[in-house]
């Protein structure tokens, strides 16, 4: 699954703000913000629902590599 961390730099990089997160997957503002502190264990649900919200606006997820898991814009087609 995605890390709070991946979150927040997904997030940064879209330029979004935790209220617009929340709206484009269906969560709280408080509950994105939860969730990026680390406060909460979410369900496995509510990680797919940011994910797929996530992707959606172009960001890709990258799984431990050795460095840890990160994120990156996808490109985009020329």
């Amino acid at each position: 699954m995605i890390t709070p961390q991946q979150i927040r730099g997904a997030r940064a990089m879209l330029g979004l703000k935790q209220s617009e997160l929340a709206a484009l997957c269906g969560l709280s503002t408080t509950g994105i913000n939860n969730i990026e502190r680390g406060a909460s264990d979410p369900k496995a649900s509510t990680l797919a629902a940011i994910r797929a919200a996530l992707e959606a606006a172009g960001v890709i997820f990258i799984d431990q590599n050795g460095e840890g898991p990160g994120v990156r814009l996808r490109q985009q087609a020329a």
